[in-house]
């Protein structure tokens, strides 16, 4: 079988993606969620953002709001791609299952629209498959580990986070942007209670946002 260049591209992004669930996986288990606790939450939520945010903030309902707030942009996705790939109902569940950053790049860079259907769908179920297989490998690692300030593990949902972040500041605004919320982060972690910090960044980055479309 031929392989379309959006399938090519959906396939390679869910090789290079799917790896970052190693270290969801690990840092899941580092703080504190079981093996298989670990891996409902990749099955279930499969969002790799909203995953590292709530692990980063400690989880609780701090890092429940983190999560759900770094979520919201999957509803923009997904009225974009309603429209774009036109799923039958009894797809929708799935469809919106599958709607991630990667699948929906993947989709809109296809001009074709049976090619923007291919990649999305091969970016999704690519992904889905990758990264849970690779949070199984971690979460089994990283229950082995012990300590996660033995090896630094506390530190690496932020470090993890990031990874996933800055192919997504492009441009000026973006990059300004990510400034100010980290400035504003650093200032009031001495202040303020675990979590709550990166939930007045996501604040502020809406306001500005907002104030933008003005």
């Amino acid at each position: 079988m031929t392989l379309t260049p959006a399938t090519r591209m959906g396939l390679s992004i869910a090789v290079a993606v799917g790896l970052y669930g190693v270290s969801f996986g690990a840092l899941g288990v580092a703080a504190g969620l079981s093996v298989w606790q670990t891996q409902v939450f990749s099955l279930v939520m499969f969002t790799g953002g909203s995953q590292f945010a709530f692990i980063g903030a400690g989880g609780g309902p701090a890092g429940a709001v983190s999560a759900l707030l770094l979520g919201v942009r999957n509803l923009v996705y997904a009225a974009e791609l309603k429209g774009q790939l036109r799923p039958p109902p009894a797809l929708w569940p799935l469809t919106a299952q599958m709607t991630i950053d990667e699948s929906f790049a993947t989709a809109v860079a296809q001009d074709d629209p049976a090619e923007k259907r291919r990649g999305f769908w091969t970016a999704g179920t690519g992904i889905f498959v990758t990264w849970n297989l690779f949070t199984l490998v971690g979460a089994l690692v990283g229950a082995s580990l012990g300590s996660p300030r033995t090896y630094g593990l506390d530190g690496a949902a932020v470090a993890a986070f990031l990874g996933l972040l800055w192919p997504r500041l492009a441009g000026g605004d973006a990059i300004a942007t990510g400034i100010v919320c980290a400035v504003v982060t650093i200032a009031l972690v001495p202040l303020l209670p675990n979590g709550v910090p990166l939930l007045v960044a996501a604040a502020v980055a809406a306001g500005i946002g907002i104030g933008r479309g003005r």
